[in-house]
């Protein structure tokens, strides 16, 4: 049974759906919208500011008495559920999963003599951070290449070492996704790339 509309009340966009003016969204979708979508349901894919997720499903949703296609995604680790507008999807920076070529340059990256700006933490933490939110795997391979410490080397800060986590389990996430094996895994051959670094 369907609840009757009242028109006083104001719709509200739901607080996971990724904030664009309606009215522009609601006009790019199509009435019958049988089109090819570049992601499909049951792939993996990655959300600049969350990582690697994974589409559940492509759903509509009415808001503001617009009609809105939203790809579901799922982000088990986070156990989290995102819904993107499929017009956003392109602009908001979700992609698909790096090609091999891709995740081989960023494991090279590990590789290289770590670059620090001797500037203020905080200045540096922001770039980090902004790194590491931009969804792009040889910018987060620069963070955790920078961020990590050997043994013998001075100790990581507490926020330096939040950062680090967050940038390896990132970068580990998508390593996983990629080769196709678990993320603990994927962990152990990105700190093994660090390891012959300091060798």
């Amino acid at each position: 049974m369907t609840a009757a509309k009242v028109p006083a009340k104001p719709a509200v966009v739901p607080a996971k759906t990724v904030a664009a003016p309606v009215a522009a969204l609601a006009k790019k979708v199509p009435a019958n919208s049988n089109k090819k979508h570049e992601f499909k349901t049951n792939d993996h894919v990655v959300y600049p500011t969350h990582g690697v997720g994974k589409v559940s499903g492509i759903g509509e949703q009415e808001v503001a008495g617009y009609k809105l296609e939203l790809f579901i995604i799922e982000f088990e680790k986070d156990k989290m559920t995102l819904r993107v507008p499929v017009t956003k999807a392109k602009s908001v920076g979700m992609r698909k999963l790096s090609s091999p070529e891709i995740v081989g340059n960023a494991l090279n990256t590990l590789k290289g003599r770590a670059r620090i700006k001797r500037t203020m933490w905080s200045r540096r933490a922001q770039e980090y951070e902004a790194k590491i939110d931009s969804g792009d795997l040889v910018s987060i391979a620069e963070v955790v290449r920078d961020l990590h410490r050997a043994g013998g080397q001075p100790e990581q800060s507490y926020s330096e070492r939040q950062l680090y986590e967050k940038a390896l389990a990132r970068m580990a996430r998508e390593v996983a996704a990629v080769e196709k094996t678990d993320e603990p895994t994927a962990v152990k051959r990105v700190e093994g790339m660090l390891t012959k670094k300091a060798a």
